[in-house]
């Protein structure tokens, strides 16, 4: 024990019969520390009530020990999900996390990532804006490592995890129409959104290679319940009533769902409905949710362990990511089999 009477690492070292060194991997969660050992240490450490001096650690190793993720927004379980993955490595590799959201602002989200310099040793960042000519150049800091979750980037700066949003749609409707349905309508996600924009071309796509006598019926929507049942409402209206929907997320298909039941229509029977992401809620609707499924915890999972490697790997440069192939849930509101 110091003078002070603080602990001090040399403090745990000793009473865990260890290294400096080994308590210092052991504490910050690197890898080269046999399980028993690490075991060890975090007990001996927390018997000890130590506590690392943030502040002294930042100035002689230059790390903060701090994750920087930039969102969107906070609201919803897409978001609640992304985070809980996140925080799960985070926990795993005893980083910290400081979020931030910029609520669809173009100037707030820079500024968001212009605030980031200085406290943390790498970014994760979800922006609609990423792909705009100096953007990511004029706000993120020259130097710091960045994961970019769902964008596109031509000239591939940083790199990008995303989901095939395009494949999984196309499964989506190759699924309905092998169901017997002809008019598949398609409730489209915010303009400007990447997942949005590639779910879109999947469903054309696939409608115009299975179905290419039959006009895509597209109406708009902004990935959240209103809007889904917004489009629901519309669809009602139309001349030709679809005989399914498949919305761009489960929200949207969520709001949908709420506008048929309020018109007195079964689903499946009269219409069927599908959605995109499997968040927590779509098993426990009545009919149960038919959609593509994402873990979306796992992308978040991944985009930080990602980060993880390209600060350790200091510069060198490393394979692209692979993206996260959704998988096709079939549930009781649009089955194998047309109503």
């Amino acid at each position: 024990m110091s003078r002070s009477g603080t602990i001090t690492i040399k403090d745990v070292a000793r009473e865990a019969s260890v290294s400096v060194a080994t308590v210092s991997r052991a504490l910050n969660g690197h890898h080269n520390v046999a399980p028993d050992v690490r075991q060890i240490v975090l007990e001996t450490a927390q018997r000890l009530r130590y506590q690392p001096h943030a502040a002294a650690r930042s100035l002689s190793s230059r790390s903060t020990q701090t994750i920087g993720v930039v969102l969107p927004d906070l609201y919803g379980e897409f978001f609640s999900e992304l985070i809980r993955g996140i925080d799960g490595v985070a926990r795993e590799r005893r980083k910290h996390l400081l979020v931030s959201s910029y609520h669809g602002a173009q100037e707030e989200q820079g500024a968001a990532l212009r605030a980031m310099r200085g406290r943390v040793d790498g970014l994760l960042v979800l922006s609609p804006y990423a792909d705009q000519p100096g953007f990511l150049t004029d706000n993120l800091p020259a130097g710091l490592p960045a994961v970019l979750i769902n964008t596109h980037l031509p000239d591939e700066a940083y790199p990008v995890l995303n989901v095939d949003n395009h494949g999984g749609a196309v499964a989506m409707v190759k699924h309905l129409v092998a169901a017997g349905h002809r008019r598949v309508a398609f409730i489209a996600g915010p303009e400007g959104n990447f997942d949005a924009a590639e779910r879109l071309r999947g469903y054309q796509d696939a409608l115009a290679e299975l179905l290419p006598d039959v006009a895509p019926q597209v109406l708009s929507g902004n990935f959240d319940e209103a809007s889904g049942m917004e489009a629901g409402t519309a669809l009602l209206q139309a001349k030709t009533r679809p005989d399914a929907v498949f919305a761009a997320n489960d929200m949207m298909a969520l709001g949908c769902l709420f506008a048929l039941n309020e018109a007195g229509l079964r689903v499946p029977e009269d219409i069927a409905l599908a959605g995109f992401d499997d968040v927590p809620v779509a098993r426990f609707v009545h009919p149960t949710l038919t959609t593509m499924r994402i873990s979306i915890a796992e992308l978040g999972a991944n985009a930080l362990q990602r980060l993880l490697q390209d600060i350790d790997a200091k510069g060198q440069p490393l394979p692209a990511p692979e993206p996260l192939v959704p998988e096709l849930v079939v549930r009781s509101s649009a089955p194998a089999t047309k109503g």
